[in-house]
């Protein structure tokens, strides 16, 4: 019916809220970590210089946040719009909706179990240990796994071929070159229990465990 608002426009708003709340949780979870070490400065005891970290972040950065928001607030990207029939965008904008709506949950719930051990650098203080327990007893980098799922439900809500999938393709380089070095700093720090852990846990996914 004419003046209703299109499947496309209408799950924009979806993508708009789930990304305010996404930021919510990031900033109420990690504020307290930072005034802790601030007032704690543990002492450094493993850690690993990645090449290039801080361009992947900002990498990352742009792909998030960037060129999303530039696509809400301008029409400087209208011109890459896409169109798919209604019937098709409902079951996508559903599908993303979802999607969004369990990496926040998963976002939350991986801070909330990490607690103070949370750090944007690859380092690890001398009052950290190695968590197991919450969403890490089946995956040990669901915090990377929200991020993923973040990803692809922005692909869904914004039907964009430059703002849609920004974060994908900005996430796979950080990925692929930061987990390698994440896990052989835990490695080096953790030895045997860290590889007892690897052997029952996947990375991003549960491992299935055969009877």
């Amino acid at each position: 019916m004419r003046g209703l608002p299109m499947p496309e426009s209408s799950f924009k708003y979806v993508f708009v809220a789930a990304f305010a709340a996404g930021c919510v949780i990031r900033g109420i979870c990690t504020a307290p970590v930072a005034r802790g070490r601030r007032r704690e400065s543990g002492k450094i005891v493993g850690g690993r210089r990645v090449w290039a970290e801080w361009l992947l972040l900002m990498l990352v950065s742009v792909g998030m946040f960037v060129l999303p928001l530039v696509y809400l607030l301008t029409s400087w990207l209208d011109f890459a719009d896409y169109r798919l029939p209604e019937g098709v965008s409902v079951v996508i904008g559903v599908v993303g909706t979802a999607v969004f709506g369990f990496a926040l949950w998963l976002l939350w719930r991986s801070h909330a179990d990490l607690g103070r051990h949370w750090s944007v650098k690859l380092e690890i203080q001398q009052r950290h240990s190695l968590v197991t327990e919450g969403v890490y007893r089946h995956i040990r980098h669901p915090m990377y796994a929200a991020h993923w799922l973040w990803a692809i439900a922005q692909a869904l809500l914004l039907h964009n071929w430059i703002a849609g999938p920004a974060f994908l393709v900005a996430f796979l380089p950080m990925y692929l070159r930061r987990v390698p070095h994440e896990e052989q700093m835990l490695l080096d720090n953790f030895g045997e229990e860290y590889r007892r852990y690897v052997s029952r846990t996947g990375r991003v996914i549960p491992r299935v465990r055969r009877s």
